[in-house]
Parts: C-alpha cells; sequence; structure tokens
C-alpha cells in the first residue's frame, strides 16, 4: 500500500529540496512505509478526543495560506468514524476567512499537538460546512451541552491523510488541568487563601 500522506506532500519540488539537503533517501524509506495513513486507528482516535485545540490551514482564492486556531472543550474535535471528523464552529471575530476560504478551497490541513506529551499528529482533509440549523441530528452529536457558545456552523472534515511527526523541537508546555494531574497549582490560578 502507497502512503496517502507522502504522495500527497513529497512534492517534485519537496523531492528536490531533500535531494539538495541530502535526505531523498531516508524520504524515500518513509514513502515506501507499509501503513494506512488513510483511516484513524483507535490510537489516532483517543488523541483526537483528549485535545481542547487544533491549527486549521486553508488557503484563499488569492493563493495565501491561512491558519487559525480552534480551541472549544477537550474532545470537541469529534471523530464520526475512520474517515471523518467533525466539529461545532462558534461565532469569533466575524471575519470568517477560513470559512470564506472553504468556499473555493475546500482543502484543509490541521495540526494537533500534545505540548506535555510532545506529539504531533497532523491530518489532511476536505472540508464541508453545514449551517448549525441545518443537520439538528449531527448539531446534537458535536455540540457540548455544558459548553456556553452557541454553534453557527458544523464543520465535516473528510480525511484524506494523516502523519505523526517526531517530537523533535516541541517545547513541553503544560495546561491548568495537567499540573493539577500532578498535584502542583498552575501559577497562573487565583489564590484560594487569600481569596482571589
Amino acid at each position: 500500500m502507497a502512503r496517502k500522506y507522502t504522495e500527497l506532500t513529497f512534492t517534485d519540488g519537496v523531492k528536490s529540496a531533500q535531494s539538495h539537503f541530502g535526505s531523498r533517501a531516508s524520504a524515500a524509506q518513509v514513502e515506501a512505509w507499509d501503513i494506512d495513513d488513510q483511516h484513524l486507528s483507535p490510537t489516532e482516535t483517543a488523541f483526537i478526543n483528549e485535545r481542547d485545540g487544533f491549527f486549521m490551514a486553508t488557503v484563499g482564492e488569492a493563493d495565501w495560506p491561512y491558519v487559525q486556531f480552534r480551541g472549544g472543550p477537550a474532545g470537541f474535535l469529534k471523530v464520526i468514524d475512520p474517515e471523518t471528523l467533525c466539529f461545532a464552529d462558534f461565532r469569533g471575530n466575524r471575519q470568517y476567512i477560513s470559512t470564506g476560504n472553504l468556499r473555493s478551497n475546500d482543502r484543509v490541513a490541521l495540526i494537533l499537538m500534545d505540548y506535555a506529551g510532545r506529539k504531533r499528529l497532523k491530518v489532511m482533509a476536505t472540508a464541508e460546512i453545514i449551517d448549525a440549523e441545518a443537520d439538528p441530528e449531527l448539531l446534537a452529536r458535536v455540540s457540548d451541552p455544558d459548553y456556553r457558545a452557541r454553534p453557527e456552523r458544523i464543520v465535516t472534515l473528510h480525511v484524506v491523510a494523516f502523519d505523526w511527526n517526531c517530537p523533535q523541537h516541541i517545547t513541553p508546555r503544560y495546561t491548568a488541568s495537567e499540573w493539577e494531574a500532578y498535584g502542583v497549582r498552575h501559577p497562573a490560578a487565583p489564590n484560594r487563601r487569600q481569596g482571589v
């Protein structure tokens, strides 16, 4: 089975750069790995379910890439099946750049980070935007009733390929809940003894 991720990303220009910088032979080995990088396994599903945010890149009509952070409660990006991700999209600054870009080019790239675990998952997908009221059943499936924000849209991502990136150069960072899991008070947490 050919790797879909390298088929999409190792273009002629990329291969030329690999040759120039001396990594083409090792890149060819990566291309030959016999792995299924088109269907999310339980490993990817568990990782995605633990994330409270991700970066999403789109490309606009002027051919410029645009990267935006999407955040919410842990697990707000839902794995619907091994080839489909979905999330409720909430009102932001109302510029609608990602949403507008997807009207002319439905391709997206996601980066999901686990800074504490020094892990990074990259996902390439095609996106479909659905008005929130157009599919109440799907909206109920992707919404978190305990989250105050009201979804405007549902974004469905059809996975094309994914890749785990090496941990090199990922600086460990910890959320307040991760600090608390280790029994340490987060420096930015209010000091309850002072009533702050």
